[in-house]
């Protein structure tokens, strides 16, 4: 064997650190969760509790008696890990190429982007989940300026997004962010740069910027349907998706009838719909 100095959980490790810098939507997620994984198909469990309620009492009755303890709901999720993206390339010599600096962790980055990409992707799928309402019933076009008919400004459009969830009782101060595309993104700051005041110097950062009590971050990664023509682009707060990628695989191996060397790897990781009123689908077109 030549790759008697390749130590996969270094390289294992590289890449979970590289899919948590590069993954968008997964750093907004719930991963609270208790279970070990070992295979595709086993199951871990997602913490979740419900909401306590909140009674009032009169001043002259502060001495009586109060409610029983109530038994808080206990909203945590079974959920199995079907999903499994991997990579599997050839080295040449391992040995050889880790004695160049720079080579395998290049090849370690860039397999961790790549796989960072597909997860991000099956995150933003779930804006299209029977569950999650959609903001419009047809989708309308996004505009900067004044919206003609079949299409709505894009302060307008985000503000119809924090007045829906605010209906759906998430309070104002809970964190709600919004994974937006290029295009949405290029159109959100023609309109805002209008009414920008103190927050300009917050849209030269990796946060475009903050409407509305949102927090929009670009990606390219959202959810188009229709061939393209309709953007799907999630609302959500921290709590609304919950996500696991529990395990990353990598081995060294030399294939059959190969005079190389090759390194494969794997990460398995599923999620679902955590808080269906917690999340919303704008979708519009350009």
């Amino acid at each position: 064997m030549a790759y008697n100095n390749f130590i996969p959980t270094l390289w294992a490790e590289g890449i979970e650190r590289d899919l948590e810098r590069l993954c968008v939507f997964l750093e907004d997620c719930n991963r609270k969760y208790e279970g070990k994984v070992s295979q595709q198909g086993d199951s871990v469990r997602i913490y979740g509790v419900g909401k306590p309620t909140v009674y009032t009492m009169d001043r002259k009755n502060a001495s009586g008696e109060i409610a029983a303890p109530e038994e808080i709901e206990d909203t945590s999720i079974t959920l199995p890990i079907k999903q499994l993206c991997y990579f599997n390339f050839k080295v040449g010599d391992i040995d050889k190429a880790q004695a160049i600096p720079g080579v395998m962790e290049t090849l370690r980055q860039e397999s961790a982007e790549e796989m960072a990409c597909v997860i991000d992707q099956y995150i933003a799928s779930f804006a299209v989940d029977k569950s999650v309402q959609k903001v419009f019933e047809q989708p309308l076009k996004v505009v900067a300026g004044t919206a003609g008919e079949g299409e709505i400004n894009v302060l307008h459009a985000l503000d119809l997004v924090a007045t829906k969830l605010r209906k759906n009782n998430v309070k104002r101060n809970t964190e709600v962010v919004v994974d937006v595309s290029p295009d949405f993104a290029t159109l959100f700051r023609r309109a805002y740069i209008q009414l920008d005041t103190n927050n300009h110097d917050e849209l030269k950062t990796n946060i475009i910027g903050r409407y509305n009590g949102l927090i929009l971050k670009e990606t390219n990664n959202t959810h188009k349907t229709d061939n393209g023509a309709v953007d799907n682009i999630m609302a959500r707060t921290k709590r609304a998706i919950a996500f696991v990628n529990p395990l990353t695989h990598v081995e060294a191996y030399r294939p059959e009838r190969m005079f190389a060397d090759a390194v494969k790897g794997y990460q398995l990781f599923d999620g679902c719909v955590a808080r269906p009123k917690e999340i919303l689908n704008l979708n519009v077109t350009y």
